[in-house]
């Protein structure tokens, strides 16, 4: 039997009949019949245009500061979803888990890393590091090299083969993303570009808040 991936497993929910599909292919749930009001939906959850308005919530029609927050957590975890979909699908022939490309594009950014900074950087344990690792050594995608300093401590490196890798899963995300950018209207790519450098500028923040962003700048 094939173990479960666990990248995957957030992502899938029962589907009533003894198996599993995604989070966001499932058919409407309780209280999502038309005409529905706040409240209606006996537990359901009620959509965030539909929502009473909360603390941080404008009342001329845009969203408020929260609100953009919540909408941007949920856009941001679909698209992750509808890209890894996207990517297995155009390159179903990719051995690599998403922990495995995840840690590699690390190492990709930082040369030299060693697991225990691989480990904070990526916030997941030091013994799942060393099992990525191990496997992505056996697989020619990563080098292990000695510190002359400490014999104790190792540095770890994309070998050439590992940054041909993920060149190509580079290149198979860049290409999903933009023959779907192809397909909207030119508001909707203006609107993309326009929020390229606020998307770079919160990314940064992001990262500020776990330390990695200063980190990065020192």
């Amino acid at each position: 039997m094939t173990e479960a991936n666990p990248d995957e497993q957030d992502d899938r929910l029962p589907d009533g009949g003894g198996g599993w599909r995604p989070a966001d292919e499932q058919d409407g749930r309780l209280g999502d019949e038309p005409g529905r009001r706040p409240g209606d939906n006996q537990g359901g959850r009620v959509p965030a245009d539909e929502q009473e308005s909360r603390p941080g919530d404008q009342q001329d029609g845009r969203p408020g500061d929260e609100q953009v927050g919540r909408r941007l957590a949920d856009t941001v975890a679909r698209l992750r979803r509808s890209m890894r979909r996207a990517a297995r699908a155009s390159a179903p022939d990719n051995p690599l888990s998403v922990a495995q490309l995840e840690l590699m594009a690390r190492l990709a950014e930082r040369p030299g890393s060693r697991p225990g900074e691989l480990a904070r950087a990526l916030r997941i344990a030091p013994n799942t590091v060393t099992t990525l690792v191990n496997a992505l050594v056996r697989a020619r995608m990563v080098r292990r090299d000695d510190d002359p300093a400490d014999r104790r401590t190792v540095h770890l490196t994309l070998t050439a083969h590992g940054r041909a890798t993920l060149a190509r899963w580079e290149r198979t995300n860049e290409a999903i993303l933009s023959r779907a950018q192809a397909r909207l209207d030119a508001d909707q790519r203006a609107a993309l570009r326009t929020a390229l450098p606020a998307l770079a500028r919160l990314i940064e923040e992001i990262d500020s808040d776990t330390g990695d962003g200063r980190a990065a700048r020192r």
